[in-house]
């Protein structure tokens, strides 16, 4: 009886832990809503969370270490730069998913594929939009999954920019996150050619019997900030048909490049991706 005694105390310990992190969480969004109209007093913001003075101060205090907030000296707490980053990384993404949409509807209409688009988050590729195609095939993807950046044709489309000097690092890094374990040296050849084609190929590396074409999708100063991928079952996408379509992949990103501002042959310096 005490064992059990115990076991429910500690289950009932963390429950209540959770609700506590919660309720917390949600303190932290309502001062963010209580400061939106500028500056804010301590004492202000304390009366208007009926909170006390300590409580609201720690949470404060939290929220600008963070850079949720910022404290100005005899003006109190007011937004902070890390929601300005958030908002403008919201916007971008927003747009490029707005903008992207009717292209890769009337690139899933042709194909009758599955279509996606994606972003580089840190060492994986962020799926953003996916347009099933009207084939029998089940593309497991789902929009927000992270996949490995060396195993997805999209991932590879969002590297056509990184320097070679930089392969080995990501290649071994998506190994970590997944990715199948395969020849570096083979890998790197077929980048090679996929840089100089710009598109790139998945050939049933990240789910079996699934193939893909991708290609980048670059901003007005010619970087690469996304990358659309064409996939189905490799019944359908055989080395023929993977190379008739890459050209209507690549158009398709090019089309979504210009009505981002791009101008044909626009490219930035080859850099390092951000870490």
């Amino acid at each position: 009886m005490r064992q059990g005694a115990s076991n429910e105390e500690s289950e009932g310990g963390e429950e209540r832990s959770k609700i506590q992190g919660s309720q917390t969480l949600l303190r932290g969004l309502d001062m963010l809503d209580k400061v939106i109209d500028g500056p804010i007093k301590l004492a202000d913001l304390s009366a208007a969370m009926g909170l006390t003075r300590s409580t609201t101060h720690r949470l404060a205090n939290a929220l600008t270490d963070r850079g949720f907030l910022t404290f100005l000296p005899r003006e109190g707490y007011q937004l902070g730069p890390k929601l300005l980053q958030l908002g403008f990384l919201a916007q971008s993404q927003a747009d490029v998913v707005q903008i992207s949409r009717p292209r890769l509807e009337e690139l899933a209409a042709r194909s009758e594929d599955t279509v996606h688009l994606g972003r580089l988050d840190v060492d994986l590729a962020l799926y953003l939009d996916k347009i099933p195609g009207r084939r029998r095939v089940d593309i497991s993807s789902r929009i927000g999954d992270r996949h490995p950046l060396t195993s997805t044709g999209l991932g590879k489309a969002l590297l056509l920019d990184t320097p070679e000097s930089a392969w080995r690092g990501l290649f071994e890094t998506s190994r970590q996150h997944g990715a199948p374990v395969t020849d570096y040296d083979v890998w790197a050849e077929r980048m090679r050619g996929y840089v100089a084609s710009g598109h790139a190929y998945d050939l049933e590396e990240n789910e079996d019997l699934v193939r893909c074409v991708a290609a980048p999708v670059r901003d007005a100063s010619g970087r690469i900030i996304a990358a659309i991928s064409l996939s189905s079952a490799a019944q359908y996408l055989d080395d023929d048909r993977m190379s008739a379509i890459s050209q209507d992949v690549r158009e398709t990103a090019e089309q979504i490049s210009a009505d981002l501002g791009w101008i044909a042959g626009t490219r930035p310096p080859r850099r390092l991706p951000r870490r």
